[in-house]
């Protein structure tokens, strides 16, 4: 299925990571604590449950048809060729620590996911809304990059020497050759780096230029999808590169993206 989303399904998108947002906050409010998933920086709470819950039924009761993938085991089979993908709190520890830098973020995609490691799904819409600071950004193919509902600028191709670059590499990678190696080559190109812990957020940060390109390894759907139809709706560009066996995710302007994915692959 290649048709775009519609203009209802991006306002559906909108209101729902707004209301994801704004249940996990609440909830926070009112005090949390988190269960350690695959380390102690990789963390679930009752927010992220509830608030993907808060999707999937909306969801299930206004596009039955249609697929849906969340991070927390939201699951759906559907028949329509379209699939929305959910992750109702991204930088789950930025949210538990007290952080503003945290978002909620959907993404509709096509079915079936792509086999082959360098390819993505055509995404039909990006939707990361990050509550703290009142921000929200739509994107996707036949509609422009926005946020809080201003167009944003077309990004310019600049090379990676002179942007900043948004990054994630958990520490114990840092012992693995395979994985710290490729990084050091692509992050020693930046002219600075931010490691700040929400790979939607940095996405949606790279579409209003306040990042300038951006990329990590081994990154779930519902981590890149939405950041990535955001970046293209804005003028950038997304890649998909295997080194090592290991799946990287590239955004940014076109030179810079080109220079990260040279900079991974060559040793």
């Amino acid at each position: 299925m290649s048709a775009n989303a519609t203009a209802e399904d991006f306002a559906l998108a909108g209101s729902l990571v707004r209301e994801a947002g704004a249940l996990a906050l609440a909830m926070r409010s009112e005090g949390l604590t988190g269960k350690q998933k695959t380390s102690v920086s990789d963390v679930v709470t009752a927010a992220d449950h509830a608030a993907e819950k808060l999707v999937l039924e909306t969801l299930r009761r206004l596009r039955p048809e249609d697929g849906i993938l969340g991070e927390e085991g939201a699951s759906h089979e559907g028949t329509s060729g379209r699939t929305w993908v959910i992750d109702p709190v991204d930088g789950t520890y930025n949210f538990l620590s007290g952080s503003t830098y945290w978002c909620s973020a959907l993404a509709l995609r096509t079915d079936p996911f792509p086999e082959t490691v360098d390819q993505d799904p055509e995404v039909l819409l990006g939707a990361v809304f990050q509550p703290q600071e009142d921000q929200l950004w739509l994107g996707g193919p036949g509609y422009p990059a926005t946020l809080n509902g201003k167009e944003l600028a077309p990004l310019e191709d600049t090379a990676l020497d002179r942007l900043s670059a948004g990054t994630y590499l958990h520490p114990t990678w840092l012992q693995r050759e395979e994985v710290a190696g490729p990084w050091t080559r692509a992050a020693a190109g930046a002219a600075t780096l931010r490691m700040l812990g929400s790979g939607s957020c940095d996405l949606g940060s790279v579409a209003s230029g306040r990042l300038g390109a951006w990329f990590q390894h081994s990154c779930p759907e519902w981590d890149w999808l939405p950041g990535k139809a955001i970046v293209e709706a804005a003028g950038g560009t997304t890649a998909v590169l295997e080194v090592n066996g290991f799946r990287w995710h590239i955004a940014g302007p076109a030179a810079a993206v080109q220079e990260i994915q040279h900079r991974l692959s060559t040793s």
